[in-house]
């Protein structure tokens, strides 16, 4: 076997190798950028990846996950969680009204929140469940007509409504700037906006843009390729 095949073999992605990778290359843009060191926390997105290649992140220590889909988490993520009760699972894909009940009873973190409907169904059933899961205000900061989130000019009024109407707490903000774009007036912008409204949480950057999004002010990276490898197609 030639050494191209190995490399491109699936088997020789090394999540937990990845990740101490990955991990040391934002210590040193946070250093670059003068902020504190663990300033930021990998979410490791493991969308469409199976428990086989979740479990090496996992015994290596990382707690942090992302999942774009709630049936898909509710499938893999409990056995996993029985053997890892610490783990953090953040959803970070769009969520239906009719998704919510799961959503709520599944993850700790929901990044996604973009419309009143939503967020009055999430307050209703946090309520009922007796359970508070962490939330985030998606922002479409380049306005894309086909990508879910707010756009900027609607965030501080969905913000207040958030607090005042529905009683929720909002952690922070979190984005996903257009493909084609530079990302860093998109990150620029979403770290001015939690700023003015005195949120602490900024979800932004990914596998190619995670430490420019480190040097800008993001506490949340959405890591997936560059961790676990090219997705599955399912």
């Amino acid at each position: 076997m030639s050494s191209h095949d190995v490399l491109s073999d699936d088997d020789a992605i090394d999540p937990a190798a990845n990740l101490a990778s990955i991990a040391a290359e934002i210590e040193s843009a946070l250093e670059e950028a003068g902020r504190a060191s663990g300033a930021v926390t990998i979410t490791a997105v493991s969308k469409t990846h199976d428990a086989d290649r979740i479990r090496p992140a996992l015994e290596a220590g990382h707690r942090v996950f992302g999942e774009n889909r709630v049936q898909e988490a509710m499938a893999k993520w409990p056995a996993l969680k029985a053997d890892y009760p610490d783990v953090e699972l953040r959803l970070i894909g769009p969520l239906q009204t009719n998704k919510v009940k799961e959503a709520v009873a599944t993850f700790d973190v929901i990044e996604s929140l973009d419309r009143p409907k939503l967020a009055r169904a999430l307050a209703a059933e946090m309520e009922k469940q007796g359970r508070r899961v962490k939330l985030y205000i998606q922002v479409n900061t380049g306005e894309e007509p086909q990508k879910a989130g707010l756009a900027p000019a609607e965030v501080p009024a969905f913000y207040e409504q958030c607090r005042t109407e529905f009683g929720l707490e909002i952690e922070g903000l979190m984005c996903i700037p257009p493909a084609e774009d530079d990302p860093a007036p998109h990150f620029a912008l979403l770290a001015k906006m939690a700023k003015s409204l005195g949120l602490s949480g900024l979800s932004m950057g990914m596998s190619g843009d995670y430490r420019l999004a480190a040097q800008l002010g993001a506490t949340h990276l959405r890591i997936g390729t560059a961790i676990f490898g090219t997705r599955p197609v399912h």
